[in-house]
């Protein structure tokens, strides 16, 4: 399937990997309502892509007959305290389902807010220990405006608490409908189609290498490189309908992917760079992604993490450098990097205010050791500081 092929419906798979989209069609979540017979909805929506993105002038006429309760006080980076909040005004709503209108935050709180109110907890609780018999919550349809995260896809949901990033996984966070317009990002500026765009690209390419790897997410984070690759620029600087189709395609099958195999170590390093140095996600793991493919290039049996082996591994990096155009790894790193650059976006750490040993120490030590662990090649505290080091 390319990525001029509009109003696209995704099969439906039995184990819930895979859910159904739309492709180009907000006025989709109209019908949807009507199937489920819905007279309430609470809506989370990002408080300036739902109208500047032309969503609320689409979605208008599907709410209008409906109670609607919307829920908009929250910033980028979800925290719990806007998660807390989105609970009251939930419960208070009496909703028979979720929209979620927005990029990444927006998704991933309306994630939080049902799942979380449908266990009848602390918040706090359950985004640090999963329930043992958790409640499924409402039905949850969202509409992506920016082209990077592919929330909609996933099962997993990121929250910050005192600073620090927690990420929930659960299959009933995978919402039940997934709406990808292209339409909704054609207002996005170049700054955030760059960096949600980078999103998009690392975690495909870091799903080809994690240990959770399958022929499944291998095949969806294949056609989404090639997608970013080749479109993600002209995105950024002259956009073309195409363009963004082709972006929204590939948020959404590296999502697709990072479900099954999860991110790696460029995702597990940025957390602390985006939280501490107000680094956007995107760039954030952006900024290590040519250097870590260059590390994880080099595996030997003792380093090797992942059960298929170094010749797997090797393979797999090869494959990545092949889709990327390049003949070596090395090669691979430079490309990246001259790639992030003509984006306009961060290249060195040094460029986002990480200039000493001390700021390199607090990154390095507050690494997220859940998603390191799915690198192929393991990282040490020295190699970790190593590979900082070398884009310093």
């Amino acid at each position: 399937m390319t990525a001029s092929q509009p109003k696209t419906v995704l099969p439906t798979s039995n184990d819930r990997n895979h859910i159904p989209a739309v492709y180009d069609r907000l006025a989709a979540v109209g019908e949807i309502l009507d199937r489920l017979s819905c007279r309430s909805v609470f809506l989370v929506a990002d408080p300036v892509a739902y109208e500047g993105s032309g969503a609320k002038r689409v979605l208008t006429p599907s709410l209008a007959s409906r109670h609607v309760v919307v829920f908009r006080e929250f910033r980028p980076n979800p925290c719990l305290e806007s998660l807390k909040q989105g609970i009251e005004s939930y419960q208070a709503a009496q909703a028979d389902v979720i929209l979620a209108v927005g990029g990444g935050t927006a998704i991933d709180l309306a994630k939080l807010i049902g799942y979380s109110a449908a266990q009848a907890a602390d918040p706090a609780d359950v985004i640090a220990t999963l329930p043992s018999n958790p409640r499924k919550g409402l039905p949850l349809i969202v509409a992506p405006t920016t082209a990077g995260t592919g929330s909609e896809a996933t099962h997993f949901a990121v929250v910050y608490k005192d600073g620090r990033k927690h990420s929930v996984a659960h299959p009933y966070l995978l919402p039940e409908h997934a709406i990808v317009d292209a339409s909704l990002t054609e207002t996005m500026p170049p700054n955030i189609t760059a960096q949600s765009g980078l999103d998009a690209l690392c975690q495909a390419i870091e799903s080809m290498w994690s240990v959770h790897s399958t022929p499944a997410s291998v095949d969806d984070a294949t056609e989404s490189i090639r997608l970013a690759w080749r479109h993600l620029n002209a995105a950024v600087h002259h956009p073309s309908k195409e363009d963004r189709r082709a972006m929204c395609r590939a948020a959404h099958l590296a999502g697709r992917a990072i479900n099954i195999s999860k991110t790696t170590a460029p995702h597990a390093i940025s957390y602390t760079i985006t939280s501490q140095f107000s680094v956007p996600h995107g760039r954030a793991v952006a900024l290590t992604l040519g250097a870590v493919l260059a590390f994880n290039a080099g595996v030997s049996e003792s380093e090797c993490a992942d059960p298929r082996g170094p010749a797997h591994v090797g393979k797999t990096i090869n494959d990545i450098v092949r889709l990327l155009g390049f003949e070596t790894a090395r090669d691979a790193e430079r490309g990246i990097q001259s790639f992030v650059a003509s984006l306009d976006c961060p290249t060195r750490l040094s460029e986002v205010g990480v200039t000493t040993d001390s700021q390199i120490e607090e990154i390095a030590g507050s690494v997220n050791v859940e998603r390191l662990a799915n690198n192929p090649r393991r990282l040490t505290g020295t190699s970790l500081r190593a590979i900082l080091k070398s884009i310093r």
